[in-house]
């Protein structure tokens, strides 16, 4: 891909991103959804790899029905209230129909099917961008709209994601294929709370996208896509591999790690808003989760080849690190002392 065509789309990207995320008309909204849809194709479609080509039909056949419907909804509720404000929507089926639209471009069950293989068909880099930065403006519009949105079926897609997540990710062994369950898991997490604290669904959110962007950087140094690579990574890479564990364990939740402190907050706003049951279940689903990340650290720092692996063992080059790793998997891994302060901020 030349560096032209590469300007070109990133900065499309961006340019997508900034117009629905500062939008207040339905128009502009779809138009920078529509501009980061034509803009990521090309990304994806790169390799010319015919599971390359696959994905991106997927994708813009996903993203192109979920587009329609976000027009259709808008112009159903701009036709029987007159406002084409985003944070005026208040005719009932028009809730509905954006509710499913918002679904179906973020990956939330039921509607979660394009997203795993269309990660499969890209490289770690266009992976890294459709789990984090094409995941911001459906997320901007759902939290403009929360209020005018069914608690019951937020909450019902929600557990249904956090639990399929945890669930389909347990026998994968493509490294983006779990990361995508991954990331549909978190998207779980962050529509559970989205109607009781919005911020707190922007700070999952950006707590998400850092660790993801930390464990996809260090895999695409690596040169890592499967397990029984993963497995070879230790003898060529130890320092980043640990690095990796780190990131691993911090993106599963666990405690005293950066990844807790969204799940934390989450619980408990869900104490507060009387929803012990609720709370109860998506801690109890995670675990599930908590089963693939832990076999992801597993295999990248305690087993070592040949015992663990009948692969032939990669050529061992001097790779350039990229700059951005340490400073991202520092942060992804010791901000929980942040904690106190995020009370007053949300």
């Amino acid at each position: 891909m030349s560096p032209l065509a590469k300007l070109i789309s990133t900065t499309s990207l961006l340019l997508g991103t900034t117009i629905t995320i500062t939008s207040n008309h339905w128009a502009m909204a779809w138009t920078g959804l529509e501009i980061n849809t034509l803009a990521i194709i090309p990304l994806i479609s790169k390799s010319h790899h015919p599971r390359a080509i696959e994905a991106t039909t997927k994708y813009f056949l996903v993203q192109a029905a979920a587009s329609t419907l976000v027009l259709f909804s808008s112009m159903t509720n701009a036709w029987a209230t007159g406002q084409w404000d985003i944070t005026q929507l208040t005719h009932p089926p028009s809730c509905l129909l954006l509710t499913t639209a918002i679904a179906i471009k973020l990956g939330l069950t039921p509607f979660h099917f394009w997203f795993p293989e269309v990660l499969q068909g890209s490289s770690l880099t266009t992976a890294l961008l459709l789990s984090t930065l094409m995941k911001l403006p459906p997320t901007t519009i759902l939290l403009l709209t929360s209020h005018s949105l069914n608690p019951t079926l937020l909450t019902t897609m929600a557990t249904m994601s956090i639990g399929l997540g945890g669930w389909m990710g347990l026998n994968q062994t493509q490294i983006r294929k779990i990361m995508a369950f991954s990331s549909i898991s978190h998207l779980g997490w962050m529509t559970t709370i989205i109607i009781y604290n919005p911020k707190l669904t922007l700070l999952t959110f950006y707590i998400y996208s850092l660790m993801t962007t930390s464990i996809f950087l260090t895999l695409d140094t690596a040169k890592t896509l499967k397990l029984t690579t993963l497995m070879t990574s230790w003898t060529k890479t130890p320092m980043l591999t640990t690095t990796l564990m780190l990131a691993l364990l911090s993106l599963a939740g666990l405690p005293p790690l950066t990844g807790f402190l969204p799940k934390w907050l989450i619980i408990q706003e869900l104490t507060k808003q009387e929803m012990i049951v609720m709370a109860t279940i998506i801690s109890l689903l995670s675990l599930l989760g908590l089963f693939f990340y832990l076999r992801l650290a597993y295999c990248s720092t305690i087993t070592l080849p040949p015992n663990s692996s009948n692969k032939m063992k990669q050529w061992s080059t001097k790779n350039p690190t990229n700059t951005l790793i340490p400073m991202l998997t520092s942060l992804s891994t010791l901000l929980l002392p942040l904690s106190p302060m995020i009370p007053t901020v949300t």
